[in-house]
């Protein structure tokens, strides 16, 4: 089965914009350097060229896993989500069971995340630990450092 991919409005059309972007701007960037590297003689010793052959699969590669994020893109209405327990679009403060510390997270699809300002994916193990509990429980989530125990202090949304 596909896994959708939950996002909002403005995620979605961020990652569109990007697609647009490489497809329409880098791309014919990187096919004339390629031409003018081509016309430089023997193909087997030229750096730039080889470099833009790289560079030209690289960028068609985040192009294709963008647009299997939009083809798989599920538009989520805020409206319509329970407001007494953690849901993509909201703000969630923990508490860190281990050290006593609280962090605050905001659940967020794909073309939003910020891991700088707390924005995570709510498909991440985080996210998925989180979903569904309410305010006091905690949830037992298994991340790459080991278990992690977050207790739920506190859930707001952004327009309350």
């Amino acid at each position: 089965m596909v896994e959708s991919v939950p996002m909002t409005r403005e995620g979605y059309n961020k990652i569109k914009a990007e697609i647009e972007h490489l497809e329409g701007e880098v791309m014919p960037e990187i096919a004339e350097k390629i031409a003018a590297a081509r016309e430089e003689g023997d193909l087997k010793e030229n750096a730039e060229y080889h470099a833009q052959r790289e560079s030209q699969g690289k960028t068609q590669a985040r192009i294709n896993l963008l647009k299997d994020k939009l083809a798989r893109a599920s538009i989520v209405d805020m409206s319509e989500l329970p407001r007494d327990e953690v849901v993509f679009g909201c703000t969630v403060t923990v508490q860190d069971m281990e050290d006593g510390m609280e962090e605050q997270f905001t659940f967020v699809g794909a073309g939003e995340d910020d891991y700088k300002s707390g924005k995570i994916l709510v498909t991440s193990p985080i996210g998925k630990g989180l979903l569904g509990k309410k305010v006091d429980e905690v949830a037992e989530i298994e991340v790459p450092a080991g278990m992690m125990k977050l207790k739920v202090m506190k859930i707001e949304f952004p327009d309350a």
